[in-house]
Order: structure tokens, then C-alpha cells, then sequence
């Protein structure tokens, strides 16, 4: 049987700058998917940002049809990057001690899971998130699960 995982050897730095990294990652990847599919990158981020910054600003923000508000996208950001940043703290014990291939097998797993989280789990406060169910979505998600992983396992001093 394999050894309980040891909090103390866990490079919590490094995890904490995986979740960051990968939560970038998965935004750029999510755009160049939209574009690759044709989609309206500027309003489906736009759109993201106003679902995503309502759950602190509150619903009225999911009224405002003007594109880029700057409150918005920034409120947004902060509930994105600090998703990420517990996301990738949440996922270092899984892989601490593991090897690179299972470390991203399990990254790709977690990545799917937070996708249920996200989308399916969520959505039973913040209803406004069912939009944003789609396959570059579910996408997206893996690849932040892979990425940070991936950055944890470069980066961890274990």
C-alpha cells in the first residue's frame, strides 16, 4: 500500500504558481479554441467574465450588454486567479510523489472533475453558469488540470 501523502513535502510555492500558470493556460487555450471554431472570441469572453465576476458584483452585472467593462473583467480575473491558485493547492497532495505520466493523468481527472464542479455544481447557486456548459469548456478545464499539474512537477522542489 502506498504511504499517506506527507503535507510537509509538498512545495506549496510551486503549487500555488501551477494553479496561477495553469488558470492562464486554460484561458488562452479556451480562446484559441473559440477561434478555431469560428465563435465571437471578444463576446464569449466578455460573456465568461460577466458570469464569472457576478458572483461577487452580484446578477446585475449579467444585465450589462456593453462588452469590455473594466470592473467586470477585473472582479472576474480575481475570482478566476484565485479559483486557480486553490485548484492547484488542491491537487498537490494528489500528485506529490508520483511520477510525471500519472501526475497528468491525474491532472486531466482533476481538470474534467472541477469542470463538474464548475458547471454542474455551481450552477445550484450561480444558475448563470449553465451557458458556459460546452465542449471547449469541458476543454479547457482538462488542459488546466494537465498544466498545472505539469508546472507543479517542473517546478516542486519534491
Amino acid at each position: 500500500m502506498r504511504n499517506p501523502i506527507r503535507f510537509r513535502s509538498i512545495d506549496w510555492r510551486a503549487a500555488a504558481c501551477a494553479g496561477l500558470v495553469a488558470g492562464g493556460v486554460a484561458t488562452a487555450l479556451q480562446m484559441v479554441a473559440w477561434w478555431m471554431a469560428g465563435a465571437a472570441v471578444e463576446e464569449l469572453l466578455a460573456r465568461d467574465a460577466a458570469l464569472t465576476a457576478a458572483v461577487v458584483l452580484g446578477r446585475d452585472v449579467l444585465q450589462s450588454s456593453s462588452g469590455f467593462a473594466r470592473e467586470v473583467f477585473l472582479a472576474a480575473t480575481l475570482v478566476h486567479l484565485s479559483l486557480s491558485l486553490l485548484y492547484g493547492l488542491l491537487l498537490a497532495p494528489l500528485i506529490a510523489g508520483r511520477g510525471r505520466a500519472a501526475s497528468l493523468g491525474i491532472g486531466v481527472a482533476c481538470g474534467l472533475l472541477l469542470f463538474g464542479v464548475n458547471l454542474y455544481g455551481f450552477t445550484l447557486v450561480f444558475p448563470w453558469f449553465a451557458q458556459a456548459r460546452d465542449a471547449i469548456t469541458l476543454l479547457a478545464h482538462a488542459a488546466f488540470g494537465a498544466a498545472c499539474a505539469g508546472v507543479y512537477k517542473a517546478m516542486a522542489r519534491c
